[in-house]
């Protein structure tokens, strides 16, 4: 995975440390083996990262940080999305190829708990593949939709004006959508 992911990683990373500030504080839900969060942190040195996902894929993330030389601005939040508390004051959440997995109840309240651990004026980084309103294009969006459909209890690939609706939903007053360079997949990033 990690090659395939790099250079959506280095977007992403960009995104999140894009508005400046000088030591932001990033929570980075499924943070996986991290590569994401490692970007953020190796763009601004005084990033400070929160990666939450289970304790065995920490493990894995926890080394990726290490040999990327910015362990020391990690914490590691092992548990559940759905249920654990994240804390508060973060600058951005990043959110990577989570919500497809659930349906948009369980992706509202994703959404609402990333709301009340964010500062004023933070957001949301979300990556996904995201079908165009049609739900057949592009290709590889409308495939992974059907992928969802088939092995999921309930998860989708949501359309942006889905995304829309259910982060506003959640309390977020505006969301942007935005092609990922070299990469099948889409970010929408929203703002508290």
């Amino acid at each position: 995975m990690a090659p395939l992911m790099a250079p959506t990683g280095e977007f992403i990373g960009e995104l999140a440390v894009k508005d400046g500030a000088e030591q932001p504080r990033i929570l980075d839900i499924a943070a996986g083996h991290g590569p994401f969060g490692i970007s953020a942190a190796r763009r601004n040195p005084g990033a400070r990262i929160v990666a939450l996902d289970w304790e065995k894929v920490l493990a894995v993330a926890r080394e990726n940080a290490e040999a990327a030389g910015v362990l020391e601005r990690y914490e590691f939040l092992p548990g559940d999305a759905l249920t654990i508390d994240y804390g508060r004051g973060f600058d951005v959440v990043l959110v990577t190829n989570c919500f497809h997995h659930f349906d948009r109840s369980a992706c509202e309240s994703l959404m609402r708990k990333m709301h009340a651990c964010l500062k004023d004026g933070g957001r949301v980084v979300t990556l996904e593949f995201i079908p165009n309103e049609d739900r057949v294009s592009p290709p590889i969006s409308a495939m992974f939709s059907m992928m969802m459909l088939g092995t999921t209890p309930s998860g989708d690939a949501y359309t942006f004006a889905e995304y829309d609706e259910m982060f506003q939903a959640a309390g977020f007053s505006r969301n942007e959508f935005l092609d990922v360079p070299r990469s099948p997949q889409q970010a929408v990033v929203s703002y508290r």
